[in-house]
């Protein structure tokens, strides 16, 4: 499979898989996988591209995911890509360069600007729910449920394999994962904007 996905190592398959609603065929792949890896290798070898994104999504760490899913908004943004959607990728990003609560708060009024219908308002939302508290400022902390991030980064990938040119999923699925294995591995999983 390549370089080892160290960022990984700490994620609970079994935990992951409770939040993946796997079609049967897909689920079965996984009986007896012991490790995250195994268990993407078994899905990428089978086809099963979109739900080896979902896995991806739930198990790297939140900030590798949200990240993930910014390469991935980028990689099928077109030219002309309204800025609303352009200030949410943005601030998705500033939060993962410094988890605190400001870029995040910004990073969740740009996804509402952006009416969460596209990858990088979804990525934004990534940002968001992977802080301490959803509720506004100044009032008792309401945690979001662990999951959160991973759904929210599972969407983001899924609208930008489709986004404009639906026919391209499959190939768009291939690059993403590629990039998720290279953010894993420890790298940047940057991803060049899609030629025409």
């Amino acid at each position: 499979m390549g370089a080892a996905l160290v960022k990984l190592v700490d994620s609970d398959l079994a935990e992951v898989r409770k939040r993946l609603d796997l079609p049967a065929e897909a689920s079965a792949l996984l009986e007896g996988c012991a490790a995250t890896s195994e268990a993407l290798e078994r899905l990428e070898g089978r086809g099963f591209l979109i739900e080896a994104t979902r896995l991806l999504a739930h198990a790297l760490p939140k900030r590798e995911a949200t990240w993930w899913a910014c390469m991935c908004a980028h990689h099928t943004a077109p030219a002309n890509l309204p800025e609303p959607d352009r200030t949410a990728v943005a601030q998705a990003e500033q939060w993962v360069r410094r988890q605190s609560d400001e870029p995040r708060r910004a990073a969740f009024a740009a996804a509402q600007q952006a009416g969460f219908g596209s990858p990088e308002a979804w990525a934004a939302v990534a940002a968001f729910w992977s802080g301490d508290s959803m509720s506004p400022l100044g009032q008792p902390a309401v945690p979001p449920a662990d999951h959160l991030t991973g759904t929210a980064v599972a969407g983001a990938v899924a609208l930008a394999a489709v986004r404009a040119k639906p026919e391209r999923q499959k190939d768009r699925l291939a690059r993403f994962l590629d990039s998720a294995h290279n953010i894993a591995a420890g790298g940047p999983g940057r991803l060049p904007p899609e030629e025409e």
